[in-house]
């Protein structure tokens, strides 16, 4: 909260304390006895302890709410090192929940690849590496649309059968690469968990989770 914000609650409880001192002035105290002690409270005293509680509790919430950093997210791998919570959407259907924009582009990859994609980026570029990115996670349909456009792999040509592409999870992408960057890639890619696995297809760089 920004310190108007902060300004505005503090208008608020002081406002709150002057009605209740109004509202209580003429009221009695009442007298409490404990374990042989006499306290005496006043209502307005109370009712200001209240209020103010409740009025600091709230902005202490949404404070809280505005600083608390979000919760690491596990994940455990099947046997094919696909991510267990990919594998139950299929191949291709990935649900946009699941993941997350590559930097400024409109380009998406499971959310831990996301992540990892956009460190390598703006490391390489701290050392005078540009690397660009042309594909990313790629739906059912656009990996149907591919094949038939340029072949399959198997058969000669550049697309993974339909259902099986490391596209379709959300956990390949494409970079862009001039031959300082693929060189680069080549030397520091595995350290963000990107490998060059693909023959024929130099700018394909698959998501490997490191596992424990």
């Amino acid at each position: 909260m920004g310190i108007e914000g902060v300004n505005s609650r503090i208008a608020s409880i002081q406002s709150r304390m002057i009605a209740l001192q109004t509202q209580q002035a003429t009221k009695p105290a009442t007298t409490s006895t404990t374990t042989g002690a006499t306290t005496s409270t006043t209502a307005s005293g109370a009712s200001f302890a209240t209020a103010l509680a409740s009025a600091m509790g709230t902005q202490t919430g949404a404070a809280a709410a505005s600083t608390a950093p979000a919760a690491d997210k596990s994940y455990t791998l099947n046997s094919k090192g696909i991510p267990t919570e990919l594998a139950a959407y299929g191949n291709g259907k990935i649900p946009a929940s699941a993941l997350e924009k590559v930097g400024s582009t409109g380009h998406k990859l499971w959310a831990p690849a996301a992540q990892n994609l956009n460190q390598m980026i703006a490391d390489a570029k701290t050392q005078g590496v540009t690397i660009g990115i042309t594909d990313s996670y790629r739906p059912y349909e656009e990996q149907v649309d591919l094949a038939k456009r340029k072949g399959l792999y198997s058969q000669g040509g550049l697309a993974a059968k339909p259902g099986t592409s490391e596209h379709g999870w959300g956990m390949a992408t494409d970079l862009d690469l001039n031959s300082k960057a693929q060189a680069w890639m080549r030397e520091n890619g595995e350290k963000y968990g990107f490998h060059e696995n693909v023959p024929r297809e130099p700018w394909h760089w698959a998501y490997r989770p490191k596992t424990s």
